[in-house]
């Protein structure tokens, strides 16, 4: 073989090889291009929407909202039920209202009588810890659930901030701690809360039942 043709068969062999790598290449580029586009991009959705519901994101904080409130509805439900049941078995009349507000659950028994009162609300708070107790057997965790009957709780409520406002008028005047009559912690709490916007200071003090509020002179 000549020098000549030595060359050109090495030329053609070139050119070959050149060729293969050419198409090699282009299919690689076929595979990663359009692709590995589409993967990254679904990678990115993925991640873009593991950071929405990560803690702290908007979608998380609705997430925890709405969870929380559902679970409210399911104690209201819960305690409806059960005094539903116990208004057909003690054949009282009486509507049942249920309601959320703020972090808990509030269900009314809407009627005219006060048997399930009972005297300064004994029958009531009894009710409302049986009632409690009915959530705590059907959901499993325990609840705040605050219970009423025939108005009796919003009632107190009215009386007890014009008590509280009376002592804050008092406090004002002499500058002493004024000492209220013991109460139950939900007629303590409304006490509190009038004298905190007041910008007064409270506490209580005793043991229950004899737990009650003093009401002093801002710090």
């Amino acid at each position: 073989m000549s020098e000549d043709e030595k060359q050109n068969d090495a030329a053609d062999i070139e050119a070959a090889e050149q060729e293969k790598a050419a198409a090699k290449a282009a299919e690689e580029s076929q595979v990663d291009g359009p692709a590995a586009d589409a993967g990254d991009e679904e990678a990115v959705i993925a991640e873009a929407v593991t950071e929405e519901i990560s803690e702290g994101s908007p979608v998380a904080g609705d997430a925890k909202k709405t969870a929380a409130e559902d679970e409210l509805v399911e104690e209201a439900d819960a305690a409806a039920d059960y005094l539903e049941e116990l208004l057909d078995i003690a054949d009282m009349d009486g509507d049942i209202d249920s309601y959320s507000e703020g972090d808990r659950a509030h269900v009314s028994v809407v009627t005219d009588s006060e048997v399930l009162v009972g005297k300064d609300g004994e029958v009531l708070e009894a009710l409302q810890e049986l009632s409690r107790l009915a959530v705590l057997t059907t959901t499993g965790h325990r609840s705040r659930l605050m219970l009423d009957v025939a108005g009796h709780r919003e009632k107190r409520r009215k009386e007890l901030q014009l008590l509280a406002q009376d002592a804050i008028n008092d406090v004002n005047e002499s500058g002493e701690a004024v000492r209220l009559a013991p109460m139950n912690p939900f007629e303590r709490k409304i006490v509190h809360d009038a004298v905190k916007a007041a910008g007064l200071f409270s506490e209580s003090e005793g043991e229950e039942p004899r737990r009650r509020v003093v009401v002093q002179p801002a710090k």
